[in-house]
């Protein structure tokens, strides 16, 4: 699923917010990484991904791993930082960053 620019623009105004829920280390991705990725997808389907790595080409092919093994959306990267969306069709609304912060849109 491809997002559209309006969508991305929505969702990075959303993500702007939110804290990552996901570290990834230099040991690379693990099952547990995985398993733990796509819990918060899961229940979130918004969420922040941060890339403890040094060099940008490492964090660029961890962003590709990530996203293969989740079937997420990359939505934005900035620096340490990934944004992913996966869509849940059966989300908890009091779990989902994108039905929480829906109407937010940075504004408080």
């Amino acid at each position: 699923m491809s997002l559209s620019q309006a969508q991305k623009k929505a969702f990075r105004s959303i993500g702007h917010h939110l804290n990552p829920v996901v570290t990834v280390s230099e040991n690379g991705v693990s099952e547990n990484l995985l398993a733990e990725l796509n819990r918060a997808l899961t229940d979130h389907e918004l969420i922040k991904v941060k890339l403890a790595l040094p060099e940008r080409d490492d964090r660029a092919a961890m962003i590709t791993e990530l996203i293969a093994n989740s079937r997420a959306d990359l939505v934005q990267t900035i620096g340490k930082m990934a944004l992913l969306y996966r869509r849940n069709p059966q989300v908890n609304p009091k779990l989902s960053n994108v039905t929480r912060f829906e109407n937010h849109h940075g504004r408080h």
